[in-house]
């Protein structure tokens, strides 16, 4: 029932304009990161008020939700499931932890990854052992070597940036862009909170970085000395 109640309420929410405007931001085209992806056009502000409404329905719901081929019934999935990891005892967290790992192939576009990563899989990890990061950021999909990297996000923000730049360090090759903006964000983030241990980094690997990468890293520093990075100065 309330799933029947979620689905009418998106069908109202939907706009067509939207939706085509969507579809060519997250790249749905034949042979693009977003390939297929289908949206009914709902903002994200939206989406929020939905999850706190609905977010007592059973797990199981969320998850068919999360299943979904439509983009955002999955990215409110994820708001709903955010909802209940914060609620849960810690059972219910370390349940919602696996059901999210298990179904990762469904968190498969970079605002799904941002918007759930470090809430889930970082909050869970923040004092356990960080192996299934190393396992993620191994693996041969996109979408799971992004939630290793932006899961760390939530150790950034605890001080901690030792996993965050040895992932980074894993994902320098790299070949997909996703992954180049989200490790240069990260160590962004690094370099907000603590500049030596970023440039430590960065003067050790910068060279070596893909452009992007780079530019996103270095983004917030001086002028002058950004210039010195991209110019390979330092």
């Amino acid at each position: 029932m309330p799933l029947k109640i979620i689905e009418k309420r998106l069908q109202k929410l939907a706009d067509k304009k939207t939706a085509e405007t969507l579809q060519k931001f997250f790249k749905t085209g034949p042979g693009e990161y977003g390939e297929g992806d289908v949206f009914l056009g709902i903002r994200v502000p939206e989406l929020r008020k939905l999850a706190k409404k609905y977010q007592d329905i059973p797990t199981e719901a969320a998850i068919e939700l999360l299943i979904s081929p439509i983009h955002e019934k999955r990215l409110l999935a994820l708001f709903i499931i955010i909802h209940k990891y914060n609620q849960g005892n810690p059972n219910k967290k370390k349940e919602i932890y696996e059901l999210y790992l298990k179904n990762s192939r469904h968190v498969n576009s970079w605002d799904l990854v941002d918007a759930s990563a470090a809430h889930i899989v970082g909050t869970f990890l923040m004092n356990k052992s960080k192996a299934p990061l190393y396992r993620l950021a191994a693996s041969n999909n996109l979408w799971q070597r992004r939630i290793a990297i932006i899961a760390t996000f939530t150790f950034i923000k605890n001080g901690q940036f030792s996993e965050t730049l040895k992932i980074s360090k894993l994902l320098l090759a790299d070949q997909e862009d996703l992954i180049h903006k989200a490790v240069g964000w990260m160590l962004r983030e690094v370099g907000k909170r603590d500049m030596p241990t970023s440039e430590a980094f960065l003067k050790e690997h910068y060279r070596v970085m893909p452009r992007t990468m780079l530019r996103y890293a270095i983004e917030k520093f001086p002028e002058p000395h950004r210039q010195k990075y991209l110019k390979g100065e330092i």
